[in-house]
C-alpha cells in the first residue's frame, strides 16, 4: 500500500541548535535507508508559512501496522506529529515513475460530484474522455501518479508542470473538470527526497 504523510515538527523551545543538527543528520541517514528498502518513495516541502517545519512524504508499507514502525523509526518523529492519508489504486494511474526531470511539481486533490439527474450515459462518457486524457497526460510526462482518497469521488494525482500556470491550464482542461472542485498545492523538493538522493 501507499501513503501521503504530512509530517509536521515542532523543536521543544531551548534545544540547542547542535542537537538539532545531530537529529537532522541522522534523519537524513535514516531516509537513504528507507529509501533503499522502498518504503521511502518522494519528500517534498509544501508552502510554509514563517517558523514552520512541515513535510509531505509518499511512503509504502504492507499495512498501517508497518508504516507506524517505519514513521517511528525516524529520528524526528521525538519531536513530529504524522497525518496518514492511506492511497488506493486508481484506474487511470500510469503506475511508478523515474523523477530526474527538473520541472516543477504539484499535488492535486479532486473531488468529483456527479450533478443530479445527470444521464448514466454521459457520465461513462465523460469519464472515459477522462481516461483517455490521463493517458495522454502521462506519456506527455505531466501526470506521474494517481490515487483515490477515502471518500466519494475522491482522487490525488501528482503532476510535473514548468509554472503554476500551466498545471492550472492542465487541470481546467481535464473533461471532469466541471464536476470537480480542485485544490492544488506546488511543491518544492525535500533535501531527503529519494528522487534529489538518485539524481
Amino acid at each position: 500500500m501507499e501513503y501521503l504523510v504530512t509530517m509536521t515538527t515542532n523543536v521543544p523551545d531551548g534545544t540547542p541548535a547542535q542537537a538539532v543538527e545531530d537529529i537532522r543528520t541522522r534523519e537524513a541517514a535514516r531516509s537513504r535507508e528507507l529509501a533503499a528498502e522502498h518504503h521511502l518513495l518522494r519528500l517534498w516541502r509544501p508552502p510554509l508559512q514563517p517558523g514552520e517545519w512541515r513535510t509531505l512524504g509518499l511512503f509504502a508499507a504492507d499495512d498501517d501496522g508497518q508504516l507506524d514502525k517505519v514513521l517511528t523509526s525516524m529520528p524526528l518523529h521525538v519531536w513530529r506529529t504524522d497525518q496518514v492519508t492511506p492511497l488506493a489504486p486508481h484506474v487511470n494511474d500510469p503506475g511508478p515513475w523515474e523523477t530526474k526531470e527538473t520541472d516543477s511539481e504539484f499535488l492535486t486533490e479532486f473531488t468529483i460530484t456527479i450533478p443530479k439527474g445527470m444521464p448514466s450515459e454521459a457520465v461513462a462518457d465523460a469519464r472515459m474522455q477522462e481516461a483517455d486524457c490521463a493517458h495522454l497526460l502521462a506519456q506527455e510526462g505531466h501526470l506521474r501518479r494517481l490515487w483515490g482518497l477515502p471518500g466519494q469521488g475522491r482522487s490525488l494525482g501528482l503532476w510535473r508542470a514548468k509554472n503554476g500556470d500551466e498545471i492550472e491550464a492542465i487541470v481546467k482542461a481535464l473533461p471532469l473538470d466541471p464536476w470537480m472542485a480542485t485544490e492544488i498545492t506546488p511543491l518544492t523538493r525535500h533535501p531527503n527526497d529519494p528522487a534529489s538522493m538518485a539524481s
